[in-house]
């Protein structure tokens, strides 16, 4: 994509939403710069208001985690490995290997959603191109979507921020869709580290980077997209090098309802043997 321009699908205006076609976020932590762009294009887009600007200490990532008023977060990961074939150098700490890894994090849009099968109002939708949409005037702040999201993206406002007591995560700048745009962290990504498209073909760009960065000495990297558990996967998946617990990522990510079945399975065979507990009663006890 890096180099094509207006002809990239992060510049170029497209008709996704009218013709029903599902797109996604693929997201490639090795080109990031950490310049946090896409963190900047949501909140102004969106009007997504201050969350606050906190100097931990520990890390240049202020920012923290996603939540109702951070829907991008650009993570700043360092860990005590070596990035590819790279080789510790003279200025390094008894030369330990060492690698500092940006990845902008975001909701998932998950293709059997948690939130959406848990909301009891219709606040939360699945729209044409696949992604998953809070409405918030529809929203009345119960928080059972914040329980059932796998990845802990949605959560609600505090007071006293505008709309408090809603929840709050990305829309995939759906308004921004629905006018044929690109949405805004990946029009304004310099690198291309977010890339916006056809869902089919960021899986087989995706498919494509990981084997590229294998061959040449990145032997962790791999593709999050939790296709084989109850999520199905999701729209906006990753490259990651390592595992994704390093990324706050669950390995296995479920959604709460597949646990429904054993309940439900539970409770009818507490309810049969209470039925004949009943009956053995009348029967010995007339």
């Amino acid at each position: 994509m890096i180099g094509e321009g207006i002809q990239s699908t992060n510049q170029r205006k497209h008709s996704y939403v009218r013709d029903n076609v599902e797109v996604g976020f693929f997201t490639d932590p090795t080109v990031c710069i950490g310049c946090k762009a896409c963190e900047v294009a949501c909140k102004e887009w969106n009007e997504v208001p201050d969350d606050g600007y906190v100097w931990s200490g520990n890390s240049y990532d202020n920012t923290g985690h996603l939540g109702a008023s951070t829907w991008r977060h650009v993570m700043f990961l360092e860990q005590d490995r070596a990035k590819g074939n790279q080789i510790a150098g003279p200025m390094s700490l008894d030369e330990d290997p060492f690698r500092w890894v940006f990845l902008s994090d975001v909701c998932k849009h998950c293709e059997e959603a948690g939130c959406l099968e848990a909301c009891p109002t219709g606040s939360i939708v699945r729209t044409e191109v696949g992604s998953v949409l809070v409405q918030n005037d529809v929203c009345n702040g119960c928080g059972y979507c914040v329980v059932s999201c796998p990845f802990g993206v949605i959560d609600r406002r505090p007071s006293p921020l505008p709309d408090a007591g809603g929840a709050f995560k990305c829309t995939f700048c759906y308004d921004r869709q629905k006018s044929g745009l690109v949405p805004a962290c990946a029009k304004v990504c310099p690198t291309e580290s977010i890339v916006f498209g056809r869902l089919d073909d960021l899986r087989a760009r995706g498919a494509e980077r990981v084997r590229q960065l294998q061959q040449i000495g990145y032997n962790d990297a791999q593709l999050y997209d939790p296709t084989e558990t109850s999520v199905r996967g999701i729209h906006a998946f990753f490259l990651i090098l390592g595992e994704p617990e390093a990324y706050g990522l669950p390995p296995k990510p479920q959604i709460p309802t597949i646990y429904l079945k054993l309940a439900w399975t539970s409770a009818f065979a507490t309810a049969i043997a209470s039925i004949i507990a009943t009956l053995l009663a009348f029967a010995f006890f007339r």
